[in-house]
């Protein structure tokens, strides 16, 4: 999918270029050759013109599977490693920067998140303290190790659903990692339908992200 003419994964890569922290992306793509082979072609005009080293793998059947295919192609065993969904395609240069700069705080697993406006009702009819909520974005980071470890175990049990999680933060947790929080932006929101495919579109037009 394509906003002002690029694809939002291009987007995404150079955002996270932008923010100084980055030294190696790998791109998850599902499995074919014909997506590995048409973003392939992408990559190699941002690694000429960003000399950093930016290459795409083959997925797995599971988001999890996925993450972790990406994570074990890293050339380099970097000590901190982001995760980041595409989708959030504006996430600022900054939303990287701050949360590495957390992980060389000292933290091992970090999300940034924003407040949720809209009033939450549970499906049994009680409303639920918004005051206490919070929206997670990505990039989310995490020590190399902790990461590793989250994906292993959940590979080991990647058939029990109440397992599941639907982030890395999740599988960070279920190792009993605890998560730090730091401040996300609006920017970083999930490109998952029209609509928001229409904001990013006019936030393109509008000169307010480029």
């Amino acid at each position: 999918m394509q906003v002002g003419g690029r694809a939002l994964v291009e987007h995404a890569i150079e955002r996270a270029l932008d923010s100084g922290v980055i030294e190696e992306i790998v791109v998850v793509v599902p499995p074919g050759p014909e997506f590995l082979s048409d973003l392939t072609t992408h990559l190699r005009v941002i690694m000429q013109s960003r000399h950093q080293l930016v290459r795409a793998v083959p997925g797995g059947p599971t988001r999890q599977a996925s993450v972790q295919r990406g994570l074990e192609a890293l050339a380099a065993r970097p000590d901190v490693v982001l995760v980041h969904d595409a989708a959030r395609c504006f996430a600022p240069p900054e939303m990287f920067a701050r949360v590495t700069a957390a992980i060389d705080g000292g933290v091992r697993a970090v999300v940034p998140v924003v407040p949720v406006t809209d009033t939450i009702r549970a499906v049994d009819g009680a409303n639920v303290d918004r005051s206490r909520l919070r929206a997670v974005q990505t990039p989310q980071g995490f020590t190399r190790d902790v990461l590793t470890l989250a994906h292993q175990n959940a590979a080991a049990h990647a058939d029990d659903e109440a397992l599941a999680a639907t982030d890395d933060a999740g599988l960070a947790e279920r190792v009993g990692e605890k998560v730090h929080l730091v401040d996300g932006d609006p920017l970083a929101f999930k490109v998952t339908s029209p609509l928001d495919l229409l904001l990013a579109e006019a936030l393109v037009d509008s000169g307010a992200v480029t």
